[in-house]
């Protein structure tokens, strides 16, 4: 998207924007807490991931910033390495790998994904939000935001997690979140369509004023219901310039030369950009404009995100859906709104720091509850059962593993269903075409049409139907239509060929081109 352009839809990224700002201050905050790294490292990494990565990624809806999926590796790699400051130059070496990866163009890789996954992708991650999101909203706040694994940093799972929320259910948080829920709601399905300011003014934005004055009211009240220390925003605040650029930590160059750092750099450049593709495939499936995201422009944009985030004390940084799909429901348009957000978290840091420190989490889970519903209409079940087996058996695996484990490993044990019906449905149209005749001697003929592509895949359907020949017939293998023949197959159809003849099988080949072994 040309500069020029960046600010043609500024009335509808600039409320967007806004709305992905409260929601990334949460969860930047909480992944980096997660993943036992400093709390200001969560936030650099929202600022790089919103501007620079912003500026640069040809991506029209996408978000950048911390990632959930990463957490576990940073928590392990600070461990392994032994300081904040090494991990850092690890981060760096990630931004770098996935810089040459733009280069190599290694973006095709985001093509190969199913939609079945995709689709099954965000169902789960919109599920995943509800499910997380709930204890907040009752004010159980143990668990970090951002922590989208099954077993959680606090010890409980997904499920016990909830269990444990209705066990300490705090009245305040719980009200504010209701209340919050139902102006969402309100706004969405009946004011935007009364009158025009509610489309121009978003309902989280208000909510989140609401939930600061109510708590404010509960703190001045005869009610017990003002929420504690930790039911709120808690983003470090610098009362000085000084104060704040010492939140900024360094790489440990001198630790160049630590084969773990290398290794650790290396893990994350994957890790990373696998998320970064299946989010810009999601995200530009969200799309009202369906436009398409260049891949290769991703990764180049996500490596210059990290070199930066790792040189100045960021978090690894990849494209997120949460926050991507925030963008895309509450109206934003063009990579403009991200930008914005990125503005939104430096200014804040700098100056408002306090002020944010006021939203109560309950109200942010009330935004969520929103973002999830709407990743994860039960009408989307229905929609990809009608589809066929193929389609929706991956889905709800995809589905299924993502609450059961974290966010990658669904997504693998989605693949791994796809994979299976793409080899069945390979092994199943090796050719298109099987017709059988007897002739006036009684002899019969089978006629077998290959495909136009038939590959490695395609040799067991070919084996099955070579073995079903009877003795004593002919069988005329036409392959006319075929442009490529794997050299399995084609090796194949050359051994029956010679072997043919201890069954009395008469063997006519029509097309069939043998490479030269000379």
């Amino acid at each position: 998207m040309k500069n020029n352009n960046l600010f043609k839809e500024f009335k509808s990224d600039l409320p967007a924007s806004i709305v992905v700002f409260f929601v990334a201050v949460p969860l930047c905050l909480g992944i980096a807490l997660a993943s036992g790294a400093p709390l200001f490292s969560g936030i650099i990494a929202g600022i790089v991931g919103g501007i620079i990565v912003g500026i640069a990624s040809g991506s029209p809806l996408g978000v950048s910033g911390p990632a959930a999926g990463l957490a576990v590796i940073v928590l392990t790699a600070i461990g392994t390495l032994g300081s904040f400051q090494a991990f850092l130059l690890s981060v760096v070496i990630a931004g770098i790998i996935q810089l040459a990866l733009g280069f190599a163009k290694a973006g095709f890789i985001a093509y190969f994904f199913p939609s079945s996954v995709i689709k099954g992708m965000l169902t789960g991650i919109g599920l995943l939000i509800i499910l997380k999101q709930i204890p907040h909203a009752l004010g159980w706040d143990k668990d970090p935001e951002g922590d989208d694994a099954f077993i959680q940093a606090d010890g409980q799972n997904t499920f016990s997690e909830i269990a444990k929320a209705l066990d300490f259910i705090t009245p305040g948080a719980a009200l504010i979140a209701v209340i919050s829920l139902a102006i969402l709601i309100l706004w969405d399905s009946v004011l935007t369509k009364k009158h025009k300011i509610f489309q121009l003014i978003q309902g989280p934005i208000v909510v989140v004023i609401l939930g600061i004055v109510m708590n404010y009211l509960f703190k001045s009240g005869t009610l017990n219901f003002s929420l504690a220390e930790d039911q709120v925003v808690r983003l470090p605040v610098a009362n000085n310039f000084t104060e704040f650029f010492n939140q900024f930590t360094f790489p440990d160059f001198s630790a160049i030369t630590n084969l773990e750092v290398w290794k650790i750099g290396l893990v994350m450049a994957i890790v990373a950009s696998l998320e970064t593709l299946l989010c810009v495939e999601a995200t530009d499936k969200m799309d009202p404009d369906k436009r398409v995201t260049p891949t290769n422009r991703e990764l180049k944009a996500q490596g210059l995100g990290n070199i930066v985030s790792g040189l100045i004390g960021g978090l690894p940084v990849t494209q997120v859906i949460v926050r991507s799909s925030a963008n895309i429901n509450f109206g934003g348009k063009t990579k403009l709104s991200a930008i914005l957000h990125g503005v939104f978290l430096l200014v804040s840091a700098i100056t408002i720091a306090g002020l944010l420190n006021m939203i109560p989490l309950a109200s942010l889970a009330a935004i969520l509850l929103m973002v999830g519903y709407k990743l994860a209409k039960p009408m989307l079940f229905k929609q990809m059962y009608r589809l066929g087996w193929e389609q929706f058996i991956p889905f709800v695996a995809t589905v299924v593993g993502i609450l059961a484990t974290d966010l990658l490993r669904g997504i693998t044990i989605g693949m791994l269903f796809g994979i299976f019906y793409t080899l069945r449905h390979s092994y199943r149209n090796s050719h298109y075409m099987k017709e059988t005749v007897t002739t006036e001697e009684g002899q019969e003929v089978h006629h077998i049409v290959l495909a136009e592509e038939v590959s490695f895949f395609n040799k067991a359907s070919v084996i099955k139907e070579l073995e079903e020949i009877p003795k004593n017939s002919k069988v005329i293998i036409d392959c006319t239509k075929s442009k490529s023949i794997a050299y399995d197959v084609v090796e194949l159809i050359r051994d029956f060929r010679s072997n043919a003849k201890t069954k009395n099988i008469a063997v006519e080949t029509v097309n069939f081109i043998e490479p030269s072994l000379k």
